[in-house]
């Protein structure tokens, strides 16, 4: 498991900064991050470059990225479901949006290699794209159905891309692991690796506020018009 998952002596720039966090380890550059949160499961550090919808969550143990076959185990923490709750308005770190995103790049569209949640905006026309999705069928109702071709849909990036197709499926709460959905029901069954995937979360928002629902997107380069990274949709 450490070939994949790293070792705790690793000199990833962002390993580092959460060993300043969670032991005041000083890193080897001497500039120190501004620890947001720290708890025993995770860290919040700011994004980059730093905006007030631009942050990450970060596990205060070793997890290169989602390749590490520890986060598809019984003993890992929920880090999608801190996410949200720091991240949402009125959490403690809360992303200055009214539309939220959540997200988690494959292994060869990441820059740093400790695991790394985005906490960040998305555009209004996404959440209504993934709102109609909804209305049409198109989004699945359960993670059985998630790697059916009817629920990939594409949606227009927030970078001016244009359209990427996701396998969209829709959760009530983020109470099950993630990594273990997309797994189970979506990489062993067709053939594919965790290395390659992106993970995208979108709380559903209506004009009433948050309406205690989410989309969960994945995509990969296997995909027409797949993408491996979710930076398409997220405005930082």
């Amino acid at each position: 498991m450490q070939s994949l998952c790293g070792l705790p002596s690793d000199t990833d720039p962002l390993w580092q900064e959460v060993q300043y966090c969670t032991q005041g380890i000083v890193p080897p550059s001497g500039q120190l991050p501004d620890c947001l949160k720290t708890t025993p499961n995770y860290v919040v550090l700011h994004g980059r470059p730093p905006s007030p919808q631009n942050y990450l969550l970060l596990p205060s143990c070793r997890i290169t990225g989602i390749e590490c076959p520890f986060l598809v185990s019984p003993n890992v923490a929920n880090y999608w479901h801190e996410a949200w709750e720091t991240g949402r308005s009125g959490g403690d770190v809360p992303v200055a949006s009214p539309n939220i995103g959540l997200g988690i790049n494959s292994q060869s569209a990441r820059r740093f290699q400790q695991l790394h949640i985005h906490m960040a905006g998305v555009r209004p026309s996404t959440q209504l794209r993934l709102q109609a999705l909804e209305a049409a069928g198109r989004v699945a109702p359960q993670p059985s159905q998630w790697a059916a071709t009817q629920y990939q849909a594409p949606v227009t990036g927030a970078d001016g891309s244009g359209d990427r197709t996701y396998r969209v499926l829709g959760l009530d709460a983020l109470t099950q692991n993630l990594f273990v959905l997309l797994n189970q029901n979506v990489v062993r069954p067709l053939g594919l690796d965790m290395a390659g995937q992106t993970l995208i979360v979108v709380p559903k928002m209506t004009a009433t506020g948050f309406a205690r629902s989410f989309y969960v997107l994945n995509s990969d380069s296997s995909l027409p018009s797949g993408t491996n990274t979710c930076d398409h949709l997220l405005v930082y």
